[in-house]
């Protein structure tokens, strides 16, 4: 039985990789900044040396956590039937990994949400008690009816939105492609809900639809991931509640500050995945917008940040971006400033320092495109285009090597066979594993981090 002691509020730290200078005439300015939470939660990244980094403080809130697990119960999850003893199983060990006073519910989706723990449109606090009365409903899941996601999401939004509590979270089993609403209509629920929770969502077995099940993860910034086995859906739910009970700070947003004339290219997660964020913007004042990136527990992320300045003349420099962590006041008073980093531009006519590529912005470019000819050479494949699914997943290996990303060079070697990988030259396998493209494709958008 989990019951984690209360973790400290984590501190934060922002810091900028760039090469600030340019050529006479050049405008584009990229960074990679590194934004590290330390000192908080027990899960979710390696804790870092808080004196190392002399950051800002957050203040010394204690913020209360709810969970809502919602749990594929459609007529597919009985076969084959232990499956969904797998989902109950797993839900047990969820259940069991939440710290004592966080607030929880379990929803068994179908074509409609039902509350199976602990009803009345409410949630349960933690203790030894509920969580055996919760197992103890866990018993009745039975698998029988359809699949429409946006319902459970929206059920999940009404219990979280009840809760008294800064930390609000999701995680999500499905076995089956969203069958019994339309796609316009989960986007809706996901368009309502984004903001409001997170959300790791699971795809079980392999008769699933991943770009339903990473667009969920990535509308409600949680994680997505493929559990070909459902015999493996107990560690895994261990391990995603564990994180979960690890984050300690929510609705963190990136603020992006630029002086007039700059203009903003685009901003994206670039680790620990690829999520593009130049779509999600919120206005915060003259020339300045927020980007969420969620909760935050113990943790280091990279992001993406790149802007076009006006031209300049040789000699001259000038302040590019500001990048600052922002946290909204719950009371809607003035937000603080964690940490902040800034972004420069400086023209000079040295060309060894104008066209030197930052090593940091150099492998997330790659490990960018690597997430992409992924995607394009799986869809290839699909569509039957052999040519095109070769050229790209060959471009793919090629990324893969040079990064170092041995966790995606492997998932490839299980659909292509490699010829040669620093040229890129493969072949497409003959008969590829379901569970193998799958676990290719919701894998994707993992990066690995530049070598130090």
């Amino acid at each position: 039985m989990a019951n984690f002691s209360k973790p400290q509020a984590p501190r934060f730290s922002v810091e900028v990789y760039q090469n600030e200078y340019l050529p006479e005439g050049g405008r584009e300015v990229n960074a990679i900044v590194t934004v590290t939470s330390t000192g908080g939660g027990t899960a979710g990244g390696t804790a870092l040396s808080t004196a190392a980094l002399s950051p800002s403080a957050v203040p010394g809130q204690s913020p209360g956590a709810a969970v809502v697990i919602m749990v594929d119960c459609s007529g597919s999850m009985d076969y084959p039937p232990t499956k969904m003893r797998n989902a109950r199983d797993a839900t047990a060990a969820a259940i069991d990994t939440l710290r004592d006073g966080v607030t929880f519910a379990v929803v068994a989706g179908t074509h409609q949400a039902k509350e199976v723990y602990p009803g009345d449109g409410r949630l349960a606090t933690a203790d030894a008690r509920t969580r055996a009365e919760a197992k103890e409903a866990l018993r009745k899941l039975s698998a029988g009816g359809g699949t429409a996601i946006g319902t459970w999401l929206k059920l999940a939004d009404r219990l979280l939105s009840a809760a008294d509590a800064p930390i609000r979270h999701g995680i999500l089993l499905t076995d089956g492609r969203n069958e019994h609403e339309s796609p316009a209509d989960l986007k809706a629920a996901l368009d309502a809900c984004a903001g409001r929770f997170t959300c790791d969502a699971r795809g079980v077995g392999t008769d699933w639809e991943v770009k339903e099940v990473t667009a969920i993860a990535s509308a409600l910034l949680g994680t997505a991931d493929i559990v070909a086995d459902p015999s493996g859906l107990a560690a895994d739910f261990t391990r995603m509640m564990e994180t979960a009970m690890g984050k300690e700070v929510a609705d963190v947003a990136l603020r992006l500050w630029t002086p007039v004339g700059v203009e903003i290219r685009f901003v994206k997660q670039v680790a620990p995945t690829v999520e593009e964020l130049t779509g999600r913007r919120t206005e915060a004042g003259p020339r300045a917008g927020d980007y969420p990136t969620g909760s935050w527990g113990d943790e280091s992320r990279d992001y993406h940040v790149c802007v076009q300045v006006p031209e300049a003349g040789i000699g001259q420099e000038m302040l590019a971006a500001r990048v600052s962590l922002i946290l909204p006041d719950p009371a809607g008073g003035t937000p603080q400033t964690l940490s902040q980093g800034l972004v420069r531009a400086v023209w000079t006519e040295d060309m060894a320092a104008s066209t030197a590529i930052n090593p940091q912005v150099a492998h997330y470019t790659g490990q960018a495109e690597l997430a992409q000819v992924i995607q394009q050479g799986l869809d290839a494949r699909k569509s039957g285009d052999i040519d095109g699914a070769t050229a790209k997943l060959g471009r793919a290996v090629q990324l893969a090597a040079a990064s170092g990303n041995d966790g995606t060079a492997k998932l490839l070697a299980k659909v292509v066979d490699v010829v040669d990988e620093a040229t890129g030259t493969v072949r497409l396998k003959a008969k590829v594993a379901e569970a193998d493209e799958m676990t290719l494709e919701t894998r994707s958008t993992k990066t690995v981090r530049v070598k130090k």
